[in-house]
C-alpha cells in the first residue's frame, strides 16, 4: 500500500508542476490519470513489497535535486557555448568512470544523472566491475566526473 500511495504523490506532483494550471477541470483529469496510472500498475504488478521500501521522499534527495539542476544547468550553458563557437571544440571520448553505489537503484540513479547532465552519455552499466562507460563530448565534460563529485553524492543519496 506504501508503494502505492508514494506512487501517487509523485505522479500527482508531477501533473501539478508541469499543468501548473490549478483549474478545477484540469486537477480532475490529473487525478483521473494518476488514478488510472495506479490502475494499469497494479494489474501490471509492477508494485511490489522491494519497491515500497525504497523511500524517495528524504532530506538526501531534497539536497541531492537542486545540486543536480545546477549541474544540469551549468553544463547546458557549457554545451551552449560550443554550439554557439564558430571552430565547434568538441573532443569527445569514452571514459569508465567508478560507481560505488551499493544497490541497483543507486547505479541506476548515478548513470541517469550523468545522462541528464548535457554532453554526458551513460552508455554502459558493468556491474562487475562497478563501473559506468561514458561518452564525454569534451575533456572537461570528462575530468568533471573524474573528479567522483557526483559518485560521492548518489551515495550519500543512498545513505553511505
Amino acid at each position: 500500500m506504501r508503494g502505492y500511495l508514494g506512487l501517487a504523490l509523485l505522479l500527482g506532483a508531477a501533473w501539478v508542476l508541469w499543468s501548473f494550471y490549478f483549474t478545477p477541470l484540469l486537477l480532475t483529469l490529473g487525478a483521473a490519470s494518476v488514478l488510472l496510472v495506479l490502475f494499469v500498475v497494479h494489474r501490471m504488478k509492477l508494485v511490489d513489497e522491494e519497491a515500497s521500501q525504497v523511500d524517495l521522499v528524504n532530506i538526501r534527495t531534497i539536497l541531492y535535486v537542486p545540486w543536480l539542476l545546477w549541474e544540469i544547468v551549468k553544463a547546458n550553458l557549457d554545451v551552449a557555448k560550443l554550439i554557439l563557437d564558430p571552430k565547434v571544440p568538441i573532443s569527445p571520448r569514452l571514459i569508465r568512470v567508478p560507481a560505488g553505489q551499493r544497490t541497483a537503484l543507486g547505479k541506476v540513479v548515478y548513470a541517469n544523472s550523468i545522462t541528464l547532465t548535457p554532453g554526458t552519455i551513460s552508455v554502459d552499466v558493468d556491474e562487475e566491475e562497478s563501473t559506468i562507460l561514458v561518452h564525454a563530448l569534451t575533456k572537461g565534460a570528462a575530468d568533471g566526473l573524474e573528479t567522483g563529485e557526483m559518485d560521492r553524492r548518489v551515495r550519500a543519496l543512498e545513505g553511505d
